[in-house]
């Protein structure tokens, strides 16, 4: 019948006798299959089949898997993630330290199929933080805009201390038509309220002012007092532009004031007056032996009025950091309405020795509010990374250990790198 010679046939057809599948030519041409990507997933598909399957032998079942594997394996990246750093010390403040183990894919894989990729490795670099002061600030604090020539003088017989601005040079342009109309402001800090300023000098960059400024203060005061210069472009239908400032914190550095002596400063690139906002003074001695690091708040003059009574409420809170990182903080007693507190409070740190060169102190004193936050009057910071007087009282602390170091330092603004969130903690 036909419907029987067309079934008996169909299958002979379709699938080829056991010993033709044997046979090395046959394997030869499925080995040539297996090469094309086209064919593989078919083949994986095939291999998930019932590996007793009648249709599939069980030699090209292991060939078809094993073949695979190899091509899966030749795809696999290794990746070698690096250890964190971390400091030896301060193990209670930093996290654990993650151990991996690198993972082993068979001893049968081509040794140049083993070779390190770039993903998924860890780079420190990415998770360090930026220094206190950026590249920007830095370039934008000491970018000079010209210099200015003036001279001090003190009068003994009037104990009055005379300035005299003689002229300035290479002003910056601050109109459209390339000059500027400059003029000087004269302040003797702390003292704000006592305001001089020179005459206006039109469309110059170099102007000669020559004009004398009196600021009566007795000669015991003159150690505190500092000169504030401060260059401005004047305007006459809006506010007027800042040129720069130059502040002279100590007026003896040219000479003791008996006679008149000329001095030449850099004007210091400035948007706005700087605040007067104090000083504090404390002291610093370190313990090899011990590990113990001890701050002396001793006390602060001239603090700025923070409340409206005119006064302050203030008090001292000192941070240790390590890596930008706030590790501890103590603070001192409040001193209620005064803006010259005297605390003479010690403040204790266990830093042991070789930790030393990667701490520093972020002091800021504060203004106790009873009702709402804290306010912040000022901070200062002392360290191997600081700058200026803070990184010099630190150096000399280490030259001279077991030895109480003293020294004023003025109060900045806080940075927005310096703040530690709420204030009241």
């Amino acid at each position: 019948m036909p419907w029987r010679n067309k079934e008996a046939s169909s299958p002979s057809s379709a699938n080829p006798p056991l010993e033709a599948l044997q046979s090395p030519s046959f394997r030869g041409n499925m080995a040539d299959k297996l090469k094309d990507p086209s064919t593989l997933g078919f083949l994986e598909a095939a291999v998930k089949i019932s590996h007793t399957s009648p249709d599939i032998p069980a030699e090209v079942q292991m060939s078809v898997k094993d073949h695979i594997m190899r091509h899966t394996r030749l795809q696999r990246q290794t990746t070698e993630p690096a250890s964190s750093t971390r400091h030896t010390s301060f193990k209670r403040h930093l996290p654990r330290q993650m151990h991996v183990s690198s993972v082993d894919y068979g001893n049968d894989l081509p040794p140049a199929a083993e070779q390190p990729t770039s993903i998924g490795r860890i780079k420190p670099e990415l998770y360090k933080q930026k220094s206190v002061d950026g590249d920007d600030a830095k370039s934008e604090a000491t970018k000079s805009c010209g210099k200015i020539n003036f001279s001090l003088r003190y009068d003994y017989e009037t104990e009055t201390l005379i300035v005299r601005i003689l002229k300035a040079f290479d002003l910056p342009a601050k109109d459209f038509c390339g000059s500027s109309d400059p003029y000087v402001k004269i302040y003797l800090l702390p003292d704000r309220k006592c305001k001089l300023q020179t005459r206006v000098h039109r469309k110059t960059l170099n102007p000669t002012f020559d004009e004398n400024f009196h600021f009566p203060v007795p000669y015991e005061e003159l150690a505190d007092r500092k000169l504030h210069l401060s260059v401005f472009d004047f305007d006459r239908f809006s506010r007027h532009d800042m040129i720069g400032e130059v502040i002279m914190d100590n007026l003896f550095e040219a000479s003791d004031l008996s006679r008149e002596t000329s001095i030449w400063k850099d004007i210091q690139y400035a948007t706005s007056e700087s605040v007067d906002l104090g000083e504090i003074m404390f002291s610093l001695c370190y313990l090899p032996t011990a590990g113990r690091l001890t701050l002396t708040v001793i006390k602060c003059r001239n603090l700025k009025a923070m409340d409206i009574t005119g006064y302050s409420d203030p008090y001292v809170k000192v941070s240790l950091l390590c890596d930008g990182r706030r590790l501890k903080k103590k603070k001192t007693t409040i001193k209620k309405n005064t803006l010259n507190p005297v605390y003479n409070e010690a403040i204790i740190f266990d830093i042991p020795p070789e930790n030393m060169d990667q701490v520093s102190l972020l002091i800021s004193v504060m203004d106790y509010d009873r009702v709402g936050h804290n306010e912040i009057i000022g901070v200062c910071r002392v360290g191997i990374n600081a700058e200026g007087l803070g990184r010099d009282h630190w150096n000399e602390m280490l030259a001279y250990p077991r030895k109480p170091i003293a020294h004023w330092h003025s109060l900045v603004e806080v940075k927005k790198s310096f703040k530690e969130g709420n204030p009241r903690l």
